[in-house]
C-alpha cells in the first residue's frame, strides 16, 4: 500500500505523455517504409515496457558498489571492442557475442551517470563551486571512456559523453575560475588539434570541411530536398518520392527528421521540436524540485542533456547546420540500443524522484514492505564497507 502511495503520488505521467506521441509516430513513419521493421521496432517498445518497470523499482540510491563495478564493467567491455571487436562501416564498435551484438559505448553513459550520481551526492559542491582536486577526480570518470569511445573511432557519441557530463557540471557548480581556464585552453587546442590532426581522423576532418564549404554529399542533399519538399503541411505517402523511391539514405534512422518533414512538412516539424523541447525543460525542472538532492539533480541534468544534444546534433545534419555523425533522433529512429537506453535513463529518472525520500525504502515505515526491506538489507550492507 505504501509503494503503491508513494508511486501515484510522485510518479511523473507528464513525462510519459510526452514521450507517447514521439514513440506512435516514429512507428508510423517505419510502418510506410518497411513493415518488417515496424514489427521490430514494436518489439522493442514492448521490451522498453517491462525494462522501464524493472529500472523503476532498482534501488540505485543504495547501490554504490554496485555501480563503481558497473562503471568499471562498461570500462573493460570498451577496452574489449579495441582487441575483438566488430567492425561495421569503417568503425570499430560492437561486441559479437553468439548472434547477438553489443555496443558498449551505449550502457557506458547510463554507468556514467549513475556514478557521477553517487559521488556528487556523497562529495556535493561548496558555495563557490568545485574546486580543481574534486574537478579532476570528476573529470576522470568522464574523460577515460571519452577517450576509449574516441578511439573507436565514434567521434559523436564521444563529444555526447564529454558535453553530458561538463554540461552536468556546469549545472551543478565548478569555480568559474577553472571554467576559464579550460575555455582558453580549447581556444589554443583545437585549431592545432584540427591543423595536425591531433584528435580527428581524416575522414572527420573532410565531413567538418565540407559542412563549411557548403557543398553537401549526396546524402545530405537528398535530405535538404525531402525537407524542403515537404512544403507547409507536408505530402501523401504517395507523393513522398524521396522516402518511397529510396533517394533518402537511411530514412529510418540517422535521416528519419528529413523523413518525416517530408511527411508533414514544415508544420509538422515545428510541432515535433517543439514536443522535443518540452520535453527538455520538463526534465530540467527536475532539478529544482529537491536542490540538495544532487542524486537526481545529477541524473535529471544528465538526461536533460542527451536529449538536448541528441535532437539538435541529428536535425542538424539533416539540415547541413552540422557535420553527419551517427547520432539517432532519441526514441524516433529506428534501433534497439539506442531505444532502450533512453527508456532506462527515464526509469532511472522517475526512480530518482518517487523514492528521493529515505523513507521510501526504509521498512521502519512499514514492516510490511516488500521493496523496503530489500532497500534497507542493500543499504545496510553498503554501510558495511564503506
Amino acid at each position: 500500500m505504501f509503494i503503491g502511495r508513494r508511486i501515484s503520488t510522485h510518479f511523473d505521467y507528464v513525462l510519459i505523455l510526452l514521450i507517447i506521441p514521439l514513440i506512435f509516430v516514429s512507428t508510423f513513419l517505419l510502418s510506410e517504409t518497411s513493415t518488417a521493421l515496424m514489427y521490430r521496432q514494436l518489439s522493442y517498445a514492448f521490451l522498453g515496457i517491462f525494462v522501464f518497470v524493472f529500472v523503476f523499482f532498482i534501488p540505485f540510491r543504495y547501490l554504490y558498489k554496485s555501480v563503481i563495478a558497473f562503471y568499471v564493467i562498461c570500462i573493460l567491455l570498451l577496452i574489449a571492442v579495441d582487441l575483438i571487436g566488430t567492425t561495421k562501416l569503417g568503425a570499430q564498435r560492437w561486441i559479437s557475442i553468439g548472434g547477438f551484438s553489443l555496443q558498449p559505448s551505449e550502457p557506458v553513459k547510463i554507468a556514467i551517470i549513475l556514478l557521477l550520481a553517487h559521488y556528487i551526492h556523497h562529495n556535493p559542491p561548496p558555495k563557490e563551486g568545485y574546486g580543481i582536486l574534486e574537478f579532476c577526480k570528476i573529470s576522470f570518470f568522464i574523460l577515460l571512456p571519452f577517450l576509449l569511445i574516441l578511439k573507436e573511432p565514434d567521434l559523436g557519441t564521444a563529444l555526447v559523453v564529454l558535453i553530458m557530463g561538463y554540461g552536468m557540471l556546469f549545472i551543478i557548480g565548478v569555480n568559474k575560475k577553472i571554467w576559464i581556464s579550460i575555455i582558453l585552453a580549447i581556444a589554443i587546442f583545437v585549431p592545432i588539434a584540427y591543423k595536425f590532426e591531433i584528435v580527428l581522423k581524416k575522414y572527420q576532418i573532410d565531413r567538418i570541411q565540407t559542412l563549411i564549404s557548403g557543398k553537401p554529399k549526396a546524402q545530405v542533399y537528398q535530405s535538404l530536398i525531402a525537407v524542403g519538399s515537404g512544403g507547409l503541411t507536408g505530402k501523401s505517402k504517395e507523393d513522398s518520392t524521396q522516402s518511397n523511391l529510396k533517394f533518402l539514405p537511411i530514412a529510418t534512422s540517422d535521416f528519419i527528421f528529413a523523413h518525416f518533414a517530408e511527411r508533414f512538412g514544415f508544420i509538422g516539424s515545428l510541432i515535433l521540436i517543439i514536443l522535443y523541447m518540452s520535453i527538455v525543460v520538463h526534465i530540467f525542472s527536475f532539478c529544482f524540485i529537491e536542490k540538495k538532492d544532487y542524486f537526481m539533480r545529477v541524473i535529471a541534468s544528465c538526461v536533460a542533456l542527451l536529449f538536448f544534444i541528441y535532437v539538435i546534433v541529428n536535425i542538424g545534419m539533416t539540415i547541413e547546420l552540422a557535420p553527419v555523425v551517427g547520432i539517432p533522433l532519441p526514441l524516433f529512429s529506428y534501433g534497439g540500443s539506442s531505444f532502450i537506453t533512453f527508456i532506462v535513463l527515464l526509469a532511472m529518472l522517475e526512480n530518482a524522484k518517487v523514492f528521493r525520500f529515505e523513507l521510501s525504502y526504509n521498512p521502519d515505515s512499514n514492516n510490511n514492505n516488500l521493496f523496503g526491506k530489500i532497500g534497507s538489507i542493500i543499504k545496510r550492507k553498503n554501510n558495511l564497507f564503506r
